[in-house]
């Protein structure tokens, strides 16, 4: 546990030293991105990565959460932090009720159920236009503010975003060293073994969807009041596919792996630049091979990669006798 603690604590204080860095700048932006992506893979991986279950609508309660911040903050004038416990509260009880069902289902069942909530949702971003204003967009969302401390710059945004996220970061922690999160890691095993057990796997599961919502719905309120214009096109299928890339190259059932998947998934398109373009292609090889040589993601392929390229110690004469 002390070992868990101190870990976190340097990480969080590497995290928080990073403006120092990057003092402005396009890149202050881009790492405020990671924050926010970094909130929805440690959502999507406490669903996928430790309990087993697949989804490919993470970027629907991202959606939702950005939504119902928006447009009571812009068209009725609803305080932003306010709006935000609104969004996930109501977005949470949705999950919860569309979770007994849907959990029902198992493997590609599951993934297809998910990703036909996500296109129903996309569809409705789309045409409700009256409400979220359709494909161009809703503008005029405010910025976050504490008094007349006003988030209304990427130093400032960088600060907000990693704050949330590192709480998140650490209750999932706690989460997933907990009684709790030995019974998740049960289901995924074996949900049959977890119920002779004694674990309640159907409540468990749709607990765990419903947390992983609201973390997704509270990255989409902080996103929509970070960029203050949201549109349809950020939380459309291929984004959910891109979650499940950033869990998977990450390390399933990892916390920092979640974090590594962000860190790579978010900067590696924006380094890829430069090379106009091929960097689609670069960016496919680069996944297979990771998906080839680090099957077990970032997390568990670095250290194995170190381990292989440090020079070996020497077996000595008698060592072995």
């Amino acid at each position: 546990m002390k070992h868990t603690v101190v870990k976190f604590i340097i990480f969080a204080a590497l995290i928080l030293l990073v403006p120092l860095i990057f003092s402005g700048g396009y890149m202050m932006n881009v790492l405020v991105f990671v924050g926010i992506n970094t909130m929805l893979a440690v959502a999507l991986n406490l669903l996928l990565g430790f309990t087993g279950q697949i989804s490919l609508g993470q970027a629907a309660f991202f959606g939702l959460g950005a939504y119902v911040s928006g447009v009571l903050t812009a068209s009725h004038s609803v305080n932003p932090w306010l709006a935000m416990v609104i969004a996930a509260i109501s977005i949470g009880l949705i999950a919860f009720f569309i979770g007994f069902p849907i959990l029902k289902l198992k493997g590609h069942y599951l993934a297809m159920a998910t990703l036909g909530l996500g296109i129903i949702v996309y569809i409705i971003f789309n045409e409700t236009v009256e409400l979220t204003g359709g494909p161009s967009g809703l503008s005029g969302i405010p910025n976050l503010s504490l008094g007349n401390l006003a988030f209304d710059n990427d130093y400032k945004n960088y600060y907000l975003i990693w704050t949330f996220t590192l709480v998140i970061m650490l209750l999932s922690i706690n989460l997933v060293n907990s009684r709790i999160g030995r019974a998740l890691r049960a289901i995924h095993d074996s949900e049959v073994a977890a119920r002779v057990m004694g674990v309640n796997a159907r409540l468990l599961k749709v607990q765990v969807f419903t947390l992983s919502a609201v973390v997704s719905s509270l990255a989409g309120s902080l996103y929509a009041h970070t960029m203050t214009f949201i549109s349809p096109a950020s939380f459309g299928f291929n984004f959910s596919i891109e979650l499940v890339t950033m869990v998977i190259i990450g390390g399933l059932g990892s916390i920092y792996g979640s974090f590594l998947g962000a860190v790579l998934l978010t900067l590696l398109p924006e380094i890829l630049r430069a090379f106009q373009d091929y960097d689609i292609v670069i960016y496919g090889l680069l996944l297979i091979l990771m998906t080839m040589f680090m099957p077990g993601g970032l997390v568990l392929g670095i250290p194995g990669l170190v381990s292989r390229l440090m020079p070996k110690k020497p077996v000595e004469r008698g060592e072995h006798a």
